[in-house]
């Protein structure tokens, strides 16, 4: 089972994700706050996955996906948005992210997303 790291400014959204991640035997090794705090704990735990969200104070996801493919080019980070962020999706995905889910989350497709970015 991968190890994860999961980021988003609020807790109960990681708290959501982690729930379903840990559920289906996940570890879920960091939690970040903001894009800067994402790639600082990106660093430390090199998780085999991020989940990210898009805004974010600080840094947003689409920055901190740069940031953190500037580390390792073969991360794999899946962004979570909101209903209505379409554009920033486009940017994220421009910038190396492997995958999107919006939320509110859908243990359905959050399992399928991880399972097609781990292969």
């Amino acid at each position: 089972m991968a190890k994860v790291m999961v980021v988003d400014d609020a807790a109960f959204m990681r708290m959501m994700i982690k729930q379903i991640l840990t559920e289906s035997g996940h570890e879920v090794v960091a939690e970040a706050v903001n894009g800067l705090e994402a790639i600082q704990k990106y660093k430390e735990n090199m998780p085999d996955l991020v989940t990210m969200d898009i805004t974010m104070p600080e840094l947003d996801g689409v920055e901190a996906v740069k940031g953190i493919r500037e580390i390792n080019s073969k991360a794999k980070v899946i962004m979570c948005s909101a209903m209505g962020q379409q554009q920033m999706v486009v940017s994220a995905i421009q910038a190396g992210a492997s995958d999107f889910i919006v939320k509110p989350f859908q243990k359905d497709r959050v399992l399928e997303a991880v399972q097609k970015v781990l292969g």
